[in-house]
């Protein structure tokens, strides 16, 4: 069974940083492709950024320029480096995974406060 775990939510204030990572129980080099999600209170479930198998990447309009999606397949982890980080990104960010199945984290908790 796949377990992703992810780590790095907080709380900080707009304009700063965070760090996401996304540690897998095996290795990432079986999925097809990882993505980040994230869900506000109230709203559905949103792609923020993906990276597939190749390296190649995609975000989210709303996260372009500010976020940063990348994975080390050594250590069997991916990352999200979320900068410039405003009010309207706090929710809870999800590590999705997939190789024909879908597999994903239990969420990390970003409240970013005006």
């Amino acid at each position: 069974q796949v377990q992703l775990v992810e780590s790095g939510g907080g709380l900080v204030q707009a304009g700063g940083s965070l760090r996401l990572s996304c540690a897998a129980s095996g290795s990432i080099l079986n999925f097809n492709g990882m993505g980040w999600y994230r869900q506000a209170p109230g709203k559905q479930r949103e792609l923020v950024a993906h990276i597939n198998s190749g390296g190649s990447t995609i975000y989210a309009d709303s996260v372009k320029g500010r976020f940063t999606v990348s994975r080390d397949n050594a250590k069997n982890m991916m990352s999200l480096q979320m900068n410039s980080l405003k009010p309207e990104d706090t929710a809870v960010y999800y590590c999705n995974a997939y190789n024909g199945m879908s597999y994903w984290g239990k969420g990390s908790l970003v409240t970013v406060s005006s």
